[in-house]
Parts: structure tokens; C-alpha cells; sequence
């Protein structure tokens, strides 16, 4: 599963390592090497994405300085009359009067009578007025400048930037610049239609093709929007407005842009008003129209338009049309650019009242079944949704206690089945909070007031933070820079070794509410769920390398070792119920202490993994937590090495019970071991194990064989596992070993599907086949019934390979009818199966034997007729029942 919040796992982010031999240290630096470079590459493009920022903005800069220039320069008769003459046009801007510095002779491109909006993001840095040349005179008339409502909101300027960072525009272009800028007068009209009309008119004249035609459609949309602006007539200009959202039918992403960018040209210059009484009724027409791109204008207007909105219809009329799009539109991309939208709402929205409806919009976006919709949640809703609560106060009061007791009320009600898509939706909706929360505990810590940025501030470590999903999730970004960040990191660190967390509130929250809630609910989660222990490891990872190594060891660490007290007093051998068989186990094995990887960091994984490994043998309680941590762990190699060390103290461990648990636990790993590490590292340790006194640490031994009889290719490292397995089937010794013969059977009826052909022909069905007869004379009803049933399983997978008929003719079959002959005896409703399993084999190697080709067969796929292979999967479905049910068959059969 692609992880959309986040994005992040194992290998997102630093110097992940394991306990290895010396010659492999090379390796893991480059490895560490290779993720830095990473790290730096990923911290230059978001320099870059600032650079490009401060460009626009001193280019914005730059503007207004020219326009302040020509209205100090300008004649006071002139700004006189300008003043006298208030009765012009009311949807043209104020006036500003020309530079007596400027040439009459070379007048400017553009003669600043222009709004330009490229690089701006503040509606109100807008500049305060430009020229207007009246049709019916020369003389310039002027209006009072236009003010948007600003939501009563503290967000720093880089988080609001990079919030706006989603609204899709276009201004890089020749068409997108004209689009940015809305002509202000008579002259500036007409140079823009000279700009325009030398695109236009040749594409009028072989506007046949539909490309051409569309093309022709971008070219007028400045012309559009500078008259909807200018036309004193409010019918004609939302007339002009219609035209605009439905010029092009179905408008790609770079025609979108040019409208999104015109309409919010139009939205600085005409003001609130009219943005809410003109473009929100196009957006309204449209939102349920056939065509898709059409609703996904709809959408990105929304959110493009929000700083431009009134504050009141910005949190009442659009965030409705979002929601109402966002529960039924059946688009995932028009949902996407909906959650978006909602987010850039969320970042000018001041209506407490709206928090809860805010609260419900989060919870149905991470529910969306698409995967899109669900990373543009994490990605820009969740951060600028924390932003807001962080502003009222309720980031840690409300909306983090609502999440987890959410997950809490899961739990309660999943002891017949935990909804594992819910606990996702939850869990990573709380992952997506760590950054908002570490930003509010260092904003308002005791030393808050005391960071400076004057001085040698020194650089943040590229691997200090896990990877964040965007850059609204960027601490950075939320704190409002890198340089103050890197202050109140100093401090932390500091306050956190010496002077304690007395007063700190919102820290203290974290670590006597927060914490203990959360290890509380990972000890009530199954530790057999993969995805819920992968899910809460991920969890951990994230938030302890975001609070940072002193508040792991200092804060984190502690309460898990104060309940995970490793002793046999601490597993309840008899019920499996001690807290060492929980999801606690794994969780802070590859959650906590994963997150680093000095030395010291290193030592104290494997010493803990060596004592669960121990006290859970002695114990004889289930393995299933150490086997838990073992597949979390495997699933990187970076682990492997490190695992193996820990398997080999188990090797050669006094206690046989904890070797028996090294040999299962090399079953887990075999898998994802690269072939060399098999070879010189697991192999010997089995060998070893293989030849152990107790023969229970030897049979431990023959799952692990098995499958690396499944994996590997090497021939040599084939052969070596194939003798020790003959060894055991073929050694006197062995031969009234009924527990041996079982973990065979059983192992070869799980890997021999999967394991190299001649493998399973000559070795795996000759010994079942020897094993099926020897079980016809077993004295012991009981052993026999336990065979009958092993061989019965393993059969049943074996029966849908392809299998020569020569193979068959000399085992397969004679195997399948030595079985019969016990399920006579034992349970005649399965002899009946049986006996159709060996005559369909028996029929189908007549039909060879008549002159078929030689080759192949499968019971399963080569029956006669379509109906016959039905009915024997249907069969065989019924027949691939536990061990344990065909046993109780058997037993009341006596």
C-alpha cells in the first residue's frame, strides 16, 4: 500500500543501519551518503522554489516603487483636476497621473497601466492605483482603491505562500502574462489589442480544425476579462463573464490556468463585491456539469478566489459548494482540486463556528476511495486545517484527542474484526499532525521569546526531520523559517538536557497524555496484523524523529521500558495476555528504537531483541510479537545483518527453548535475505542447528530449509539444504520420529508449489509417496490420523502443479492411492474425493498413453471437460480444511 500522507518509510530518511560485520561498513556509508545527497537535493529545490518567491516579490517591489515615483512626480494641477473629476466609470481603477520623467517621445511598453498580478499573493499589495485615459476626454478621473476583507489570521508568510503554492496559474507565458494584467484605460486597451489581435485574426482564418479553434478561444481570454471589467453595464458583463467559463468545452490543465489567472486578475481588480455578485454565480452554473474539467474549473476557482471572497460568503456559500462536490462528484480528480480548495478556505477561514464542519470534512476527505483525493488531504487540507486549530488553540485540546479517541472506539468495537481501513484513515491523519504539534511545542515553550536570528545560527542537519509529504507539512514552513527554526531547535535541545519541562504546557501535554494514550492503545492492537503493527511503527518513527534523539531517549524510551520489564513475571504463559506477546514489542522495536542508529542505538535493539527472543522461549509463550518485529525489520535490508547477529546468540544459546525459537525465526527471515547472506551466514547457522542433541531444535530447523528451498537459486547452496533434508527423511535414526515427518509433510505441501521443479519431482513427491505408504502400516491410530491428515493438505496444493508423466505414474499417483487406502478406514465421505482425484490422473494418463504428446500434467487444470474441473475445485475447496477439523473428522470416525 501506497502510503499517500506520507510518503515516508524506512528508507525516507537517514542512516539507517545494522549491526554488521567491519568489512560492510563501506556499504552502509555510501548508503548513508546516497540518502544526504538526497536530502540536499530535495533542500535546493525548496531553495530554489524561495528563490523564484523573492524574485516576484522584488519584481512586485519594484512596481510599486514606480508607481509611487509617478504619483510624487505629478503635477499638482493635474492631481487636481484628477480629484475634481470623481465621476468615472465605476468598474475602472483609481487613477494615477504619468511621470513628468517619463519621454512623451518613448512612452513605456505598457505605460504602468496595468495590474499586474504575477508573483502576488496578498490581496491588498495590490498597487494602490494606475492610469485611466477616459474615452469622452483627456482628462484622467480616478476611484477610491479596492479593499478586500482580511480574515483575522496569524499565519506565517511563508506557510500562506506555500498554501497559495496549489492554486494552479499561469503567468510564465507570452498569453499568460496577459492574462495576469488587466488593461486600465483607453491606451493601455489598445495596445493590448495590438498585443492580441496578430494571434487572433490568423488563427480566425484557419480556425477549422478543432486545436486551432481552441487555440483561438486562450487567445481571447484577455479580451474578455479586460472588457468584463471595464463595461459599465452589469448585464453585458455577466454576459462577457459567461463566455469566459464556457469558451473552451472541455479545458485542459494549461487552458484551466489561463482562466484561473484571468479570473483572479479580474478578482484584484474589481474588489469583493463584485467577485461575490459576477464570478461566484459562474462557478455556481457549473457545478454539475457533464463534463468533468468543467467541474474541476469549478473546483480551482473556489480555491484560487478564496482570499478574494467576503469573509462571510468565504465561510459560508463556497465552503458548501466545496462540500457538496466533495461527497458527489464522481470524479477523483475534480475531489482532488475540491480537498485542495477546501485547504487554501482553511487558510483564510476565522469563523470558530466552522471548526466542526472543518473537523467533518477532514474525516469524509480521508475516507474518499481514491488515492489521490487521500494524499492531497495530507498534503494541504490536514496542515492548513492544524494551522487554524493551532490559531484557536485546539490543535492538541481537540482535534488530536478526537482522532485518537476515534482509533480507541475501534478498538472497543473490533474484537470480531478491527476495521484496519479505518485505523489507516486515523493513524495517518495523526501522522500528518506531527509537524503542526512539534511547531506548537516550540512556539510556545519558556524560551520562545529568547531566539534571535542575529549571530551564527548553524544549519539544520539535512537529516534532522523525517521527509514531509509537501511543504505545508515542513516545520520550517510552519515556524515561518529555516533560520528561526534552527533557533528555537538550539534552545530546545537545550531546555530538554538542563533546565527540564516545568511550565511547558503544551510539551507536558505530549508527554503525560499524549504518550501514554497512545502505548496504552498499541498494547490493545492484534499483534498478528501486519498493517496494524506496520501502520503504528510508522506512527512512532515519524514522531520520535521529529521530537528529536534527546526527547526519545529522554521522554519516549522510558515509558516503554517501564512496562515492557523483561522477565518471565511479565508473560502469562497459560493465556498468552503478558505484555510481552503484544504489539508493544514490535512497535517500539521498529518504531522507537529504529530512529537512530549510533552505536549505543544499535546495541540497545539487539540486546532487546535477544531478551524478548529469551524470555518468551523460557516462557513458552507465543512468539508472535518477536515474530512480528522480525517481519517489520526484514522488510529492510539495511536490518538484515543485524537480525542475523541476533539469531546467532539465539544459535547458541544454552537453553534449547530458545534455540528452537532462532531455527523458526530463520523461516521469517530466509525470505527477504539476499542469496550471499543465505549462503554464509544462515545456512551454517541451520547446519549447526541441525545437528543439535535435542531433536526438537532439529525439527525447528526443516521450515527454514523449506524455504529456502522456495527462494534460492544457487544450485551448490540447493544441494546443500536438499542433503540435510534427505538426512532427516532417509537417516535410521529418524524413522519412528512421528513430530519430523509431520513438519516435513507440512513443509513440503507449503513450498512445493512454489519450489524449482525437478526439485519437487525428484524429491518431494518420492518422499511424500514413501511417507503415504509407510503410513498404511501405523500402528498408532493417532499418528496415523495425524499423517493422513498432513498428507491430505499437502496433496491438495500439490495437485495444481504440472507434474510429468512419468512422476506421475510413479509417485504422484501411487502416493495419491496409499492415502485412500488410510481414508477408508478414517473418513469414507474423503475417501470419495479421493477417488476421484486418482481416477481423473489414472484418465488422463490412458489419454497420454493413447498418443497424446509427452509432456505435463495437472490434476487441477487437465480433467476431463470444463465441468469435471469445476466440480473438482469445488471439491477441493471443500477438502482444504485445518489440520485440526479433519483430525476431529477422523476422531468420530472411531
Amino acid at each position: 500500500m501506497v502510503d499517500v500522507a506520507v510518503g515516508a518509510d524506512f528508507a525516507d530518511l537517514t542512516e539507517h543501519c545494522a549491526v554488521q560485520d567491519p568489512p560492510r561498513k563501506p556499504d552502509l556509508s555510501q548508503q548513508q551518503q546516497a540518502e544526504v545527497v538526497q536530502e540536499l537535493e530535495y533542500q535546493i529545490s525548496l531553495l530554489n522554489n524561495e528563490k523564484a518567491s523573492l524574485t516576484e516579490q522584488m519584481r512586485k517591489l519594484q512596481s510599486e516603487i514606480q508607481t509611487l515615483k509617478q504619483t510624487v512626480s505629478s503635477p499638482p494641477a493635474a492631481a487636481l483636476d484628477c480629484s475634481s473629476q470623481n465621476t468615472s466609470n465605476p468598474a475602472s481603477s483609481c487613477t494615477a497621473i504619468t511621470s513628468s520623467a517619463d519621454s512623451p517621445s518613448v512612452p513605456r511598453a505598457d505605460n504602468g497601466q496595468y495590474l499586474d498580478i504575477r508573483g502576488v499573493s496578498d490581496p491588498q499589495s495590490e498597487p494602490p492605483c494606475t492610469q485611466n485615459t477616459p474615452q469622452s476626454h483627456n482628462k484622467l478621473k480616478s476611484r477610491p482603491p479596492v479593499h478586500f476583507d482580511q480574515p483575522n489570521r496569524k499565519l506565517a508568510p511563508a506557510f500562506q505562500q506555500a498554501l497559495l503554492s496549489f492554486c494552479r496559474m499561469c503567468s510564465d507565458s507570452r498569453l499568460g502574462a496577459e492574462v495576469s494584467r488587466i488593461a486600465d484605460s483607453e491606451e493601455s486597451v489598445m495596445l493590448m489589442l495590438g498585443r492580441c489581435l496578430p494571434h487572433i485574426v490568423p488563427n480566425v482564418l484557419l480556425a477549422k480544425r478543432e486545436r486551432l479553434v481552441a487555440h483561438l478561444c486562450q487567445e481571447l481570454i484577455p479580451l474578455i476579462l479586460c472588457t468584463a471589467c471595464l463595461h459599465p453595464e452589469s448585464k453585458e458583463r455577466d454576459q462577457l463573464l459567461h463566455i469566459l467559463f464556457n469558451l473552451i468545452k472541455r479545458p485542459d490543465d494549461e487552458q484551466r490556468q489561463m482562466i484561473l489567472t484571468g479570473c483572479v486578475a479580474f478578482a484584484r481588480h474589481v474588489g469583493p463585491t463584485r467577485v461575490e455578485a459576477e464570478l461566484l454565480p459562474q462557478c455556481w452554473e457549473q457545478i454539475n456539469h457533464k463534463y468533468p474539467e468543467r467541474r474541476l474549473l469549478v473546483a480551482e476557482s473556489c480555491g484560487a478566489l478564496a482570499p478574494y471572497f467576503p469573509k462571510e460568503i468565504r465561510s459560508s456559500l463556497v465552503l458548501s459548494m466545496l462540500q457538496q462536490m466533495l461527497a458527489e462528484d464522481k470524479a477523483d480528480m475534480v475531489r482532488e482540486a475540491v480537498v485542495k480548495s477546501l485547504g487554501i478556505v482553511m487558510g483564510y477561514i476565522d469563523d470558530t463556528d466552522k471548526y466542526s464542519q472543518g473537523f467533518e470534512l477532514m474525516l469524509l476527505s480521508l475516507g474518499d476511495p481514491s488515492e489521490r483525493v487521500v494524499s492531497a488531504v495530507h498534503q494541504v487540507f490536514i496542515p492548513a486545517f492544524a494551522a487554524w486549530t493551532t490559531e484557536l488553540g485546539t490543535l492538541y485540546t481537540s482535534l488530536i484527542p478526537s482522532l485518537l479517541a476515534r482509533i480507541e472506539k475501534l478498538l472497543m468495537h473490533g474484537e470480531h474484526g478491527l476495521d484496519e481501513h479505518k485505523l489507516h484513515m486515523f493513524l495517518t491523519a495523526l501522522q500528518s499532525l506531527i509537524p503542526p504539534l512539534f511547531a506548537v511545542v516550540l512556539q510556545n515553550a519558556p524560551f520562545t521569546k529568547r531566539a534571535k536570528l542575529h549571530g551564527d545560527i548553524p544549519a539544520i542537519e539535512v537529516t534532522r526531520f523525517p521527509r514531509p509529504a509537501s511543504p505545508l507539512q515542513d516545520v520550517a514552513t510552519i515556524i515561518g523559517s529555516r533560520e528561526m527554526l534552527s533557533a528555537l531547535l538550539l534552545l530546545y535541545d537545550h531546555q530538554l538536557e538542563h533546565e527540564g519541562t516545568t511550565g511547558w504546557e503544551s510539551l507536558l501535554w505530549v508527554v503525560n497524555q499524549l504518550l501514554p494514550q497512545l502505548i496504552e492503545i498499541v498494547g490493545r492492537i492484534n499483534v498478528t496484523s501486519s498493517t496494524c503493527v506496520h501502520e503504528f511503527s510508522r506512527f512512532f518513527w515519524r514522531f520520535c524523529r521529529t521530537f528529536g534523539k534527546i526527547f526519545t531517549n529522554t521522554k519516549v524510551k522510558p515509558q516503554f521500558q517501564e512496562i515492557l520489564r523483561l522477565s518471565e513475571e511479565n508473560v502469562d504463559a497459560s493465556s498468552g495476555n503478558g505484555i510481552l506477546t503484544k504489539a508493544t514489542v514490535p512497535i517500539y522495536a521498529t518504531g522507537v528504537l529504529t530512529c537512530y542508529n549510533q552505536e549505543d542505538d544499535r546495541k540497545l535493539l539487539v540486546g532487546f531483541l535477544e531478551d524478548v527472543m529469551t524470555t518468551l522461549s523460557l516462557s513458552h509463550a507465543p512468539l508472535d510479537s518477536l515474530k512480528a518485529s522480525f517481519v517489520e525489520l526484514g522488510a529492510n535490508p539495511v536490518y538484515h545483518e543485524l537480525l542475523l547477529t541476533v539469531l546467532w546468540y539465539g544459535v547458541v544459546h544454552t537453553s534449547a527453548l530458545v534455540r528452537c525459537t532462532s531455527a523458526r525465526m530463520f523461516e521469517l527471515l530466509v525470505k527477504g535475505v539476499n542469496e550471499t547472506l543465505v549462503a554464509q551466514r544462515v545456512v551454517p547457522a541451520l547446519i549447526t542447528l541441525s545437528s543439535d542433541p535435542e531433536i526438537s531444535v532439529r525439527i525447528s530447523t526443516i521450515p527454514a530449509f523449506g524455504t529456502i528451498m522456495e527462494t534460492v537459486t544457487q544450485k551448490e547452496l540447493l544441494e546443500r539444504v536438499k542433503m540435510q533434508l534427505a538426512s532427516f527423511l532417509e537417516d535410521p535414526q529418524y524413522q519412528d520420529q512421528h513430530s519430523l515427518h509431520m513438519e516435513i509433510i507440512r513443509t513440503f505441501g507449503r513450498v512445493g508449489p512454489n519450489a524449482e521443479p525437478r526439485f519437487r519431482d525428484e524429491f518431494v513427491l518420492p518422499h511424500l509417496h514413501k511417507l503415504a505408504q509407510a503410513n498404511n502400516s501405523q500402528a498408532v491410530e493417532s499418528k496415523r490420523i495425524d499423517i493422513a491428515t498432513q498428507l491430505f493438505e499437502a496433496y491438495s496444493a500439490l495437485s495444481c502443479c504440472f507434474i510429468s508423466e512419468e512422476v506421475m505414474i510413479n509417485h504422484f499417483l501411487p502416493g495419491l492411492r496409499c492415502l485412500r487406502a488410510d481414508m477408508e478406514q478414517l473418513s469414507p465421505e474423503h475417501e470419495v474425493i479421493l477417488s476421484s482425484m486418482v481416477k481423473e490422473c489414472e484418465i488422463k494418463v490412458e489419454n497420454r498413453g493413447m498418443g497424446d504428446a509427452q509432456g505435463s500434467m495437472s490434476i487441477a487444470s487437465s480433467l476431463v471437460g470444463e465441468d469435471a474441473k469445476t466440480k473438482f475445485l469445488s471439491k477441493m475447496g471443500q477438502l482444504t480444511t485445518s489440520g485440526a477439523m479433519l483430525a476431529n473428522v477422523f476422531q468420530r470416525k472411531k
